[in-house]
């Protein structure tokens, strides 16, 4: 997912990846270092024989350092001068149980958005820490480019490789796709990894456009490419509860939190991927299939 050897030996730029804006220009990362896993605190409870010594204490990353989360990067921005400024969150309505009527408070909100585009491209951590999701940035040596990569095909990219590694580090093939407000949106259930799909080269002139994505026809995919096949359903609208509930009380189940956006953005993904396949291959046991094409980006 993150190239430590190729992206620490020199500085790095991050971009958004909808439109190009430079985030963070010119970062030297000296330490790409993966984060534990959610349950570390307990298991560290479980192990020591004195007081927990990281109990209450973030592992926030320092200056030159880059924390990689399942789904997310951490990043310290204390010395850049370009600071991505969360958005205003509106009042909420919140019930006060002492008093039987309601009251406005503000709540506050962590977003940070792309200054250009307007793109959720993360969420602040602390005053020096910045969540970023990697369905949302690039990072590139600052020597190159940006590169022009088609919407669709990176996020596909990035779950695929997410869902890869994830089944091969905690043995789990059973995903829910969340999003940043807390929502289910999609159980994925991975049912390989080592898919080659195939297109013959008039396919292609055949697709439909699909006017919220990118125009496939018009993409340069190659003929063959590396896919992981899943099985989804989709949890919008209330749409499978009882499953939703089941999925989520499971301990063998982990969570994938991105922006809300892009949940909906996948799911859009997977259900017009599912609509191109034979009819016979677009079920499988109520769960709907889709093959998750998979690249290095």
């Amino acid at each position: 997912m993150f190239n430590q050897s190729s992206h620490t030996r020199g500085c790095c730029t991050f971009y958004c990846q909808s439109c190009g804006e430079v985030i963070i220009r010119d970062r030297k990362l000296l330490r790409v270092l993966p984060l534990p896993t959610e349950n570390w605190g307990a298991l560290v409870g479980e192990w020591c024989c004195h007081p927990d010594p990281f109990a209450n204490k973030p592992l926030d990353p320092q200056e030159n350092d880059c924390f990689i989360g399942d789904s997310f990067f951490l990043v310290n921005l204390r010395n850049d001068l370009w600071q991505p400024r969360p958005q205003l969150a509106p009042e909420e309505t919140h019930c006060l149980s002492s008093e039987n009527h309601f009251k406005l408070k503000p709540k506050a909100n962590t977003k940070v958005i792309c200054k250009r585009c307007k793109v959720m491209v993360g969420e602040t951590m602390s005053s020096e820490t910045i969540k970023f999701y990697m369905t949302e940035m690039i990072i590139q040596p600052s020597e190159r480019n940006f590169p022009i990569i088609p919407r669709s095909q990176f996020v596909q990219s990035i779950i695929a490789q997410c869902l890869m590694e994830l089944s091969s580090a905690r043995s789990t093939f059973r995903f829910i796709i969340q999003g940043h407000d807390g929502k289910t949106y999609i159980l994925l259930w991975l049912l390989n990894s080592d898919s080659l799909v195939i297109e013959s080269l008039g396919n292609s002139k055949s697709v439909k456009k699909f006017p919220l994505l990118e125009d496939v026809s018009k993409a340069n995919f190659s003929s063959a490419w590396n896919a992981v096949k899943v099985l989804y359903q989709p949890c919008i609208k209330n749409r499978n509860e009882t499953l939703t509930s089941s999925w989520e009380s499971d301990i063998s189940v982990h969570s994938l939190t991105l922006p809300s956006a892009t949940c909906l953005e996948l799911l859009l993904i997977l259900s017009r991927n599912t609509a191109m396949l034979p009819p016979s291959l677009r079920s499988m046991n109520s769960f709907q299939v889709r093959n998750c094409s998979f690249s290095r980006v």
